[in-house]
């Protein structure tokens, strides 16, 4: 799915591994377009028994998925905010297109590996986070969750995944300063496996084409075990809904339009 005011997505296949890639110029966010189109990527993946291993990049330079639209974000905060809607753990917010999909990769029996060539945050890094490998392209760009600048939080699923990789107690830390890394910051902390030289995306072709030439029967079963700590889908819904209840908070509300109009950025908006 692509417009003029959406992201795109393709899919491009290299012998039994497809690659998928993102771009939204100039800035590279995730927005609406972003979401259709990882969708119907991965339906065209999960059709294609030939396709062995999947790879998550940025199709522009420097950029994975920088992170989502914070002017989506603001416009759905004061609609939401308008209609007096009221968000409570009683009440779980039902799972929308973007955590579908990435609760797919993380169930899929096919290994996905995040091509991470730049800038992700938010949105982009949960992304990343919700496939099986993710490597770092070395170089001065940031990785991480830093939305606690905005007044609010990693809502589709970072709290939840990122405890795994790297434990309560740091998952805390990074999560209430809203710090970032760089890449090789980020491999030194667990976030990423490895910060490795240009290109990321042959480092990352390498490695599924070796997971690729293992049978497959063998690579879903050995997902499946591993995955099997794989979030508590209700601590998810926990997650999303809270997100939602500081959405309609005026202090997040007004970061977001500050940052909207100073054109600043989400770590010092």
């Amino acid at each position: 799915m692509s417009g003029p005011d959406t992201g795109k997505v393709d899919v491009t296949l290299d012998s039994a591994i497809a690659v998928i890639r993102f771009s939204n110029p100039p800035e590279g966010f995730m927005d609406e377009g972003t979401e259709a189109g990882l969708t119907a990527a991965l339906d065209q993946v999960d059709t294609d028994d030939a396709i062995r291993a999947v790879i998550l990049t940025g199709a522009q330079e420097g950029v994975f998925i920088r992170h989502y639209d914070v002017r989506i974000l603001e416009a759905r905060s004061r609609k939401m905010a308008a209609r007096g809607m009221v968000f409570t753990p009683d009440r779980p917010v039902p799972e929308p297109a973007l955590h579908r999909a990435m609760r797919r990769i993380e169930n899929s029996p096919k290994p996905y590996i995040a091509a991470i060539n730049g800038t992700a945050m938010g949105g982009g890094f949960e992304l990343a986070l919700a496939c099986d490998i993710r490597l770092a392209q070395a170089g001065d760009y940031p990785i991480g969750l830093p939305e606690v600048n905005l007044g609010i939080l990693p809502g589709a699923g970072g709290t939840q995944r990122l405890p795994l990789l790297v434990g309560q107690a740091r998952t805390l830390e990074y999560c209430l300063t809203g710090r970032t890394f760089t890449p090789e910051e980020a491999a030194k902390a667990g976030l990423v496996n490895a910060c490795v030289a240009d290109p990321v995306l042959d480092h990352a072709l390498g490695m599924a084409r070796r997971m690729a030439g293992n049978p497959p029967l063998a690579l879903a079963h050995i997902k499946r075990l591993i995955r099997g700590a794989t979030p508590d889908p209700e601590r998810m819904a926990l997650e999303r809904t809270l997100f939602c209840d500081l959405m309609v908070q005026d202090e997040a509300i007004e970061i977001m339009a500050r940052m909207n109009r100073n054109g600043s950025d989400i770590r010092n908006p």
